[in-house]
């Protein structure tokens, strides 16, 4: 008995009747027939402006926490530590926070051992702040903050705003556009006046 093969006409005709069939339920050919690599829709840290695309472990538990979640809010970046003739500065900093926090502010703490005066561990930075000044704004575990070492989003910063911190307590402001504003010496308090016109600057802005 001779063997029967399928035509090439025959195989086209099935092949796009099954994909008409599948088109009903899933969607237009053309997304059926989409390489794999291309994904079918914007991802979603594409909407993260990449000043914001990294990921830090929480300071009270070391929980990885992604600051893509701040997108489209003002954020304050700044280096702590516990034992600085600034450290005073947590409490006007977590009064700032609690004030605009639902204004579209956020204020987010590194610890930092670079200027030897923060030699704790995770867990005793989480409870000096919580217990002296009464910190809630969301902090993160040691690091370093210039140089070398510095972790991503502090090399970035010192590479957008031209300079590193000097000293703890150095602050970077940043829009609700995810880009870095203006950066402010330690000597700046989160209450001085001219400092805080500018997050309220940001804070207006849309």
């Amino acid at each position: 008995m001779r063997a029967s093969f399928a035509r090439p006409a025959s195989i086209l005709s099935a092949v796009l009747a099954l994909a008409a069939t599948s088109a009903v339920a899933q969607g237009p050919v053309k997304d059926i027939l989409r390489p794999a690599t291309q994904p079918a829709a914007a991802a979603s840290p594409g909407q993260c402006p990449p000043l914001l695309q990294h990921t830090f472990a929480r300071l009270q538990d070391e929980k990885p926490q992604s600051l893509c979640q701040y997108a489209g809010r003002v954020v304050l970046v700044v280096n702590t530590a516990s034992f600085c003739g600034f450290t005073s500065q947590y409490k006007s900093l977590e009064a700032l926070h609690a004030r605009y926090a639902d204004k579209g502010l956020v204020v987010l703490g590194f610890p930092s051992n670079d200027f030897s005066q923060e030699s704790g561990s995770n867990k005793e930075i989480a409870e000096f702040c919580e217990s002296t000044f009464g910190v809630r704004f969301p902090m993160f575990v040691k690091s370093s903050v210039r140089g070398p070492d510095a972790n991503a989003l502090y090399r970035q910063l010192a590479a957008q705003g031209g300079r590193s911190p000097a000293w703890n307590f150095h602050k970077y402001l940043i829009g609700r556009d995810g880009r870095l504003v203006d950066s402010y010496a330690s000597m700046v308090a989160p209450d001085n006046p001219a400092f805080i016109k500018d997050v309220e600057r940001q804070l207006a802005a849309r």
